[in-house]
């Protein structure tokens, strides 16, 4: 039987602590694109927050998906449609009741023929398994990766030992008026895994456990799914824990050189009129 050219699962877990689950993924196969979400704000609404950004820039992809040899027009759309769901959630946190102060993070990607275009904002996370090693591709928007950067900490292992917090986020949809996602384009090889994550999951499984457990994925990337959640229920399992994972079976390279930034047809980018396995 012939695999798909990307296959995908998908997981939820409300964890072992909290008493509703603020997370939230959307998954879309037959589109090439995934979202998710990690609600802040605690008794703020942080569910409608993470529903809302991923139901938002998940249907723009779904409405003009970009083509598969153009990653520059997935870029702007990202960039488009994180900022849609950014004025969406300030204007809810703004006039409906119990949802002043809430926000979101978000980290989503949209598979291209031959590279993937990833952008994200908070803590939420993407790493690639490839080659039987793990990188992580995304930098946390966080204030203890940012002392880290700024050379005051050789490591985060040494910051959250000297006490720095590492729940306080830097940047978040719905935190201001205008946000910035920070967007990069990946390229693909055949065997790659990718995992989109809250730190519900990054938190409480370790990047070797995380590697561990990517490299044995053999057969359907379901057992997994459930087995990184797993492994951060049995950590403790103190947050929401949300993922998702796609695998690269087969890549074509037909992509087209992109238009100078200048000269890139925006028009496209005005709107017009839980659990799972895909493929």
């Amino acid at each position: 039987m012939t695999r798909p050219p990307l296959e995908f699962a998908w997981r939820s877990d409300r964890g072992r602590v909290r008493r509703r689950n603020e997370d939230a993924v959307v998954c879309l196969p037959e589109v090439r694109v995934v979202v998710v979400a990690d609600g802040i704000g605690g008794a703020s609404a942080g569910d409608v927050a993470s529903d809302t950004a991923v139901r938002i820039i998940s249907e723009r992809f779904q409405r003009q998906p970009p083509a598969l040899d153009e990653p520059r027009r997935a870029q702007l759309l990202a960039e488009a449609a994180v900022n849609e769901a950014n004025v969406a959630i300030v204007d809810l946190a703004r006039h409906r009741e119990g949802c002043a102060g809430m926000g979101t993070t978000v980290v989503m990607g949209y598979f291209g023929d031959d590279w993937l275009l990833c952008a994200h904002i908070g803590d939420s996370r993407l790493y690639r398994l490839r080659d039987g090693k793990l990188r992580q591709l995304t930098s946390d928007h966080s204030f203890i990766q940012e002392v880290v950067d700024q050379g005051f900490f050789p490591s985060l292992e040494e910051a959250r030992e000297y006490g720095i917090n590492e729940n306080v986020l830097t940047r978040a949809v719905g935190s201001a008026p205008y946000v910035v996602a920070t967007t990069a384009v990946e390229d693909l090889a055949v065997g790659d895994i990718y995992l989109f994550c809250t730190d519900g999951l990054s938190g409480m499984v370790s990047d070797s456990e995380l590697e561990m457990l990517l490299r044995a994925a053999k057969g359907g990337l379901g057992v997994v799914a459930d087995a990184l959640v797993h492994f951060a229920l049995d950590n403790g399992g103190s947050d929401n824990i949300t993922l998702a994972l796609v695998r690269v079976n087969s890549v074509e390279r037909c992509r087209k050189p992109d238009t100078a930034a200048g000269d890139e047809d925006e028009s496209f980018l005005s709107d017009g009129d839980g659990d799972g396995d895909g493929d």
